[in-house]
């Protein structure tokens, strides 16, 4: 059950995903991938940031032994430009929007209206061409209080020799809705630097640099349950991985009951989406003339490898309150996905 919790907010995400019916989008053609990473961006995106963050709470490292135990929870905001894209037909090969649309929804839009879009594809050597539609999907965002991409996180910090912590974040993987699961693991090595200047050790002042690294695997059976979508399923599934890498300078104030920190640094972050499986998928067949001569079935295999990147800067600020050795705290992160950070944390120094 805990595991579960720890994870809930992730694989419900993914659930809602799922529910998109994402296949349809196979349609396309040579388009499919060009339109799923359009649709998907946002998503992936918010997720490279929404991981590197929560690492810390103070710049001040556990004496040999000590350790933390900390439960948190990240939201990075998805930016009112991310929540559609533009459709240009002259981007795609085969596709126009029935109705002529060219801004359409995310999957972290507001907006859960679904778009026609009509598939035309030329049959080699003949005067003929395989014709078809799919709904595209709206966004998910109205099914969650914030429209954010989360990342709670269960993370677990030691203190080693020469004011170093290791720090080690794991949720073994866990299935969600029977088609659903996923696993995150993480390493992050702290060390206080404070210690090289001399007297400065003397004040409340603690200045450490971090490095950390984070890989997220989630993945989702594709269901063949729609009879009307022209797409026939074989073994379908979806696999979202993720790798996130952070680098920061952090300073802190640690007094008796409250603690100030901050932080400098720098996110990189790459992330993939492969649709696996058999897909039949039926056309119409129209020749010039747009009369329907026939109908064609098609099976692809494997159809769609897409790959994300997020980088650039992070500055945070936030505050921790100390109860003994009960913490809680927040924080803040400027970057392109703003992100805040909440969390409560058992550590003894």
């Amino acid at each position: 059950m805990k595991k579960l919790k720890a994870s809930i907010i992730i694989l419900l995400m993914i659930t809602s995903v799922k529910a998109q019916e994402l296949e349809s989008l196979l349609l396309a053609g040579d388009d499919a991938s060009k339109l799923t990473e359009n649709y998907m961006n946002p998503l992936m995106e918010g997720l490279l940031y929404s991981i590197n963050g929560g690492w810390y709470t103070t710049a001040k490292t556990h004496k040999k032994f000590g350790f933390d135990i900390t439960i948190s929870a990240n939201l990075s905001f998805v930016p009112s430009a991310k929540q559609n894209f533009t459709f240009n037909p002259a981007d795609y090969e085969f596709l126009t929007t029935a109705n002529g649309e060219t801004s359409l929804p995310t999957v972290m839009s507001d907006s859960s209206a679904e778009t026609t879009i009509d598939v035309s594809i030329p049959i080699d050597g003949t005067n003929t061409f395989k014709v078809g539609s799919f709904n595209m999907p709206g966004g998910i965002a109205e099914d969650f209080p914030i429209n954010a991409a989360p990342a709670p996180m269960i993370q677990v910090g030691v203190g080693l020799p020469t004011k170093t912590d290791v720090k080690l974040r794991f949720v073994p993987k866990i299935n969600f809705d029977d088609d659903v699961e996923a696993s995150l693991i993480g390493f992050g090595l702290q060390h206080d630097i404070t210690q090289y200047f001399g007297p400065i050790d003397k004040l409340p002042l603690s200045v450490s640099i971090l490095g950390a690294f984070t890989n997220l695997k989630a993945t989702y059976a594709i269901n063949d349950d729609s009879l009307t979508d022209n797409v026939s399923i074989q073994n379908g599934e979806t696999e979202f991985t993720m790798n996130a890498w952070t680098i920061q300078a952090i300073g802190s104030l640690d007094f008796k009951i409250i603690t100030l920190y901050g932080g400098f640094g720098y996110n990189n972050g790459k992330s993939e989406i492969n649709i696996k499986g058999d897909y039949s998928l039926t056309y119409d067949v129209q020749d010039s003339n747009g009369n329907n001569v026939a109908t064609v079935t098609e099976t692809i295999s494997n159809p769609v490898n897409l790959d994300f990147e997020a980088n650039g800067v992070r500055t945070t600020l936030g505050a921790r309150l100390n109860l003994g050795p009960v913490k809680i705290f927040g924080d803040y992160t400027l970057q392109k996905f703003n992100t805040l950070t909440a969390g409560i944390a058992l550590s003894i120094r």
